[in-house]
């Protein structure tokens, strides 16, 4: 990661990372009178009258207060409350992206641990919960308590708590998996700050024995009598009467390796000395206490996890807060207590033995996920942690007697699940599955500032080995100028490539019956569109992204032409994914077929629903037009109705219906009651439109008007992958459309 590239990211745009979102109409007098005057006395008097109308009337219970004195930011230290404050951002987005809940960050100009009980005593008319971040031990202890003691509205400390919730999920299968009983079990903790200290002492309620813990600070083990200034009250209760000193004697027969501490810590000698069948928990972050392969280099019986994301078993602080508070807040708990706790670690160990259904595993890349020693705990994108761990947390706050509301358990699902649509994961599984097998893509446009910056960010995160076109010297020159690194980027000269002779050969071969001359064909070959549509075509890249700085038809003509339609499709078509807050809806054709034959439209949505398929996305069909199934008698109907059989008779399990309208597609209450026939018993997620115009028109009215993020055109039916870029992309754009031409390579590969 580097660093210009993390200040672009909360720079660029609007600074910062969150922002406060109307969620009520002001578009008259009439609104700005409920608004604010007079309308907003009613509200005031209900809750005058009936404080817990606060809940209905405002954002309370849906809003969480990060508070921080920024004392132990990170990896950062004491960096102070102003400088935490984009850490404070980042948690408010995850809780929004996770769980849906809204945040304010508050950063706290003080070190005294009253100030900060003193400033959260003062913010509970205003807020739901209280997050507490990034404050440094033992003040962070002394500040919990004392806000939990005093306040009815829950407070939690991330720091404590998260890593103890789910690596606690994450011991209860791994003790289960080797055959070990947790009474037995010795624990050595690496590290005695909030996070170890409070995991222990959740270990304890697991069914550790506080008796076989064992914790090492800076100084060594702390035991018994060591009379260190350094010993708080809260590292006390783990003082061990073991004869061992040092981390190094700790780990000598040790069963669990918990590591809270820092890069290095372990080594593989110190592995190889633990009992047989060793957990280790190496959580150090970025760089954990020892890396998984040199673990396995001196142990093949080990069950490791990290808190990597390219490690299996990673523990993740986000499988826990954002669903912890969701279940607090639903039931309006007065505090977040042992049981509730209790409850989010059996529940991510139970779901971790579920059968992990096909969307999940293909946002991660793999074909299939058992419960075993690579897979201890959920996937931090699986969005069945929400309807697992929300209602857990909530039922527990019930059966403890701190919930201030009941829920039922099944329409509470319900709730949760509307919360959060796919789109919120969609892309960010689509990247995470590219880098789990990334691809070689070419970029004809390589000279160009944007490509060869989204480049870099591939390549650091993994997503794809890019191979840029154009001159050498110039595109290093435009990296130096910009502080890019080129390492793991490949770059091709069109004129001066050792494979110019062969590719020449290759197009001559491919388009001499189509009046291309050998002599053309080196001529072609000069413009790097033509060098990567044969470069694919030749198997020395996996896919094409091009299309920067011209027209569609200058990018797709080349790739038609040297590469063609797949022959098992015969077609080629432009398929837009338009993502909105709460769903995805894919659209085609939008840019290739100008008025498409009824077979064609058929192929169309046969093609199309297949590639949504590799998205994790299981396709509603609907076949776009002006009629609702014969309503009005017309050629142009009557070619959208008979697609619909062509494609019925082809895949009879595919939900498909038409013709329809657009605004049909997307009303289940009118599918329902008007037409009960109809295959769709749900809104449509993929629209075949019956030409160009109306495709092409519609996708650029929702992102324009609409508010929809538009990835596109994602080509279909092309032999091999190639995908084109919107004239003037940003980078974010060429790195999503890169991710998806990783995905489509991926699929096509492995068949």
């Amino acid at each position: 990661m580097k660093r210009q590239d993390a200040l672009d990211y909360h720079s660029k745009g609007r600074p910062g990372k969150i922002a406060v979102v109307a969620t009520k109409p002001l578009t008259n007098q009439r609104d700005l009178g409920l608004a604010y005057s007079p309308g907003v006395a009613e509200p005031c008097l209900e809750i005058k009258n009936t404080p817990e109308d606060a809940y209905k009337y405002t954002s309370k219970g849906n809003l969480v207060a990060v508070v921080t004195n920024g004392t132990a930011v990170l990896g950062l230290g004491n960096i102070g409350a102003l400088a935490g404050k984009p850490v404070m951002e980042g948690k408010g987005n995850l809780f929004k992206q996770f769980a849906d809940i809204d945040v304010f960050d508050l950063e706290v100009g003080s070190e005294d641990p009253d100030d900060m009980i003193r400033f959260c005593q003062l913010l509970e008319p205003t807020v739901g919960g209280i997050n507490l971040e990034d404050i440094r031990s033992p003040d962070c202890f002394y500040i919990e308590e004392t806000l939990r003691k005093t306040m009815k509205i829950p407070v939690f400390h991330d720091d404590q708590h998260g890593t103890a919730i789910i690596s606690g999920a994450a011991l209860l299968n791994a003790v289960e998996i080797v055959d070990k009983q947790l009474s037995e079990v010795k624990v050595v903790f690496s590290g005695a700050g909030a996070a170890a200290i409070s995991t222990a002492e959740h270990y304890v309620r697991l069914g550790v024995l506080r008796e076989n813990i064992i914790m090492c600070d800076r100084e060594g083990v702390i035991f018994v009598g060591r009379g260190s200034k350094h010993i708080d009250p809260y590292k006390a209760r783990f003082a061990t009467t073991s004869m061992a000193r040092t981390l190094t004697e700790a780990l000598i027969g040790a069963d669990v390796f918990v590591g809270l501490s820092a890069a290095g810590a372990v080594t593989g000698a110190m592995v190889a000395g633990m009992a047989a069948h060793p957990i280790i928990f190496a959580l150090a972050n970025p760089v954990p206490e020892i890396h998984p392969q040199e673990v396995r280099a001196v142990r093949d019986d080990a069950i490791i996890a990290t808190g990597r994301s390219d490690y299996a078993n990673q523990i993740n602080n986000v499988l826990c807060f954002p669903f912890i508070f969701r279940g607090a807040l639903d039931v309006r708990a007065t505090e977040i207590n042992e049981e509730m706790k209790m409850a989010a670690t059996r529940a991510l160990a139970a779901l971790a033995k579920e059968d992990v259904p096909e969307n999940v595993t293909q946002l991660y890349g793999l074909t299939s996920v058992k419960f075993g020693p690579e897979y201890l705990i959920p996937f931090p994108f699986d969005p069945r942690v929400l309807l697992w761990v929300a209602p857990a947390v909530a039922w527990a706050a019930v059966a403890s007697g701190v919930a201030g509301n009941f829920v039922d358990l099944e329409t509470y699902r319900d709730q949760l699940e509307g919360r959060l649509g796919r789109a919120r994961g969609i892309m960010r599984g689509i990247i995470n599955r590219a880098h789990h097998d990334p691809k070689r893509i070419v970029f004809p446009e390589g000279e160009e500032l944007k490509i060869i910056r989204a480049s870099q960010i591939l390549v650091d995160e993994g997503i794809a080995h890019p191979i840029l076109l154009g001159r050498a010297e110039r595109i290093r020159d435009t990296a130096d100028q910009n502080g890019i690194s080129l390492d793991g980027i490949r770059i091709e000269d069109p004129g001066t490539s050792k494979s110019r002779e062969t590719y020449a050969t290759q197009l001559f071969q491919q388009r001499q019956r189509k009046g291309l001359s050998l002599a053309e064909s080196h001529q072609r070959l000069y413009k790097g569109i033509y060098f990567g549509s044969v470069m694919v075509a030749a198997g020395d890249a996996d896919a094409m992204v091009g299309g920067l700085g011209k027209h569609y038809p200058e990018t797709i003509r080349p790739a038609l032409e040297v590469i063609g339609a797949h022959p098992d499709i015969g077609l080629v078509s432009g398929l837009y994914m338009l993502v909105f807050p709460q769903h995805v809806v894919f659209f085609g054709d939008t840019t290739v077929n100008i008025d498409p034959t009824a077979q064609q439209l058929a192929t169309i949505a046969l093609s199309s629903a297949q590639i949504v398929r590799t998205f994790g996305v299981s396709p509603r069909v609907a076949m776009l037009s002006f009629s609702n199934f014969g309503s009005v008698d017309h050629p142009d109907t009557r070619k959208v109705a008979e697609a619909v059989r062509l494609v019925r008779a082809q895949d009879p399990t595919l939900i498909i219906d038409g013709e329809m309208q657009a605004d049909t597609a997307f009303d289940e209450e009118v599918l329902a009651s008007r037409y009960p026939f109809s295959a769709l018993k749900e809104s449509a997620n993929l629209l075949i439109f019956p030409n160009l115009s109306a495709g092409n028109i519609a996708y650029k009215l929702l992102t324009k008007l609409g508010g929809a993020t538009a990835i596109g055109p994602i080509l279909v039916g092309m032999k091999h992958p190639v995908h084109v870029l919107e004239q003037g992309a940003d980078v974010q754009e060429i790195i999503n459309m890169a991710a998806v031409a990783v995905i489509d390579a991926q699929e096509r590969y492995r068949a």
